[in-house]
């Protein structure tokens, strides 16, 4: 690969075709100019080689960013290993990550955790352009206002503690 990245965060959610290259577009938007950060997505039930669904794709348009080039993947141990900081939509996806990377447990935390709270970001899925729209806004907000807390522990991969 090259130089080792300034950060690396990995973001997951079910099916790595909505909430996940949602969150990976509006994380790699906010990037310090001269960082090299490492940010990809993967899913915990993903069907590798999938696009980004349309309305995904639709409502980052509207933000002035593209995931058309993105393809679902699933979670691999390899991935958990190689990322300082792993984002997840739903507490399921959290107990299933940790389950099953007990050694990688301290790394994984949902989304929300980020702005010092616990909650699901709802999945769009099979729903309407404004249920995207609601998804794209909550995560948003969320890269927004917990953007320090993502950038310190996604720079950071040692003297991991288990809470933000």
């Amino acid at each position: 690969m090259g130089e080792k990245p300034d950060a690396s965060i990995l973001v997951v959610c079910t099916a790595n075709i909505c909430r996940s290259p949602i969150a990976e577009a509006l994380l790699k938007a906010r990037v310090p100019r001269g960082e090299n950060w490492r940010i990809e997505s993967a899913g915990t039930w993903a069907m590798d080689g999938q696009r980004v669904s349309t309305n995904s794709q639709l409502v980052l348009q509207q933000r002035g960013l593209d995931a058309s080039g993105h393809r679902s993947r699933s979670v691999t141990r390899q991935m958990i290993e190689q990322f300082n900081l792993i984002l997840v939509m739903e507490p399921g996806h959290k107990e299933a990550l940790q389950f099953e990377f007990p050694q990688a447990a301290g790394k994984i935390f949902l989304f929300s955790e980020m702005i010092g709270m616990q909650f699901a970001v709802v999945d769009p899925y099979g729903k309407s352009l404004m249920d995207y729209e609601q998804t794209a806004s909550e995560l948003e907000q969320i890269c927004d206002q917990g953007f320090e807390t993502i950038a310190r522990l996604a720079r950071n991969s040692q003297d991991r503690v288990n809470k933000p």
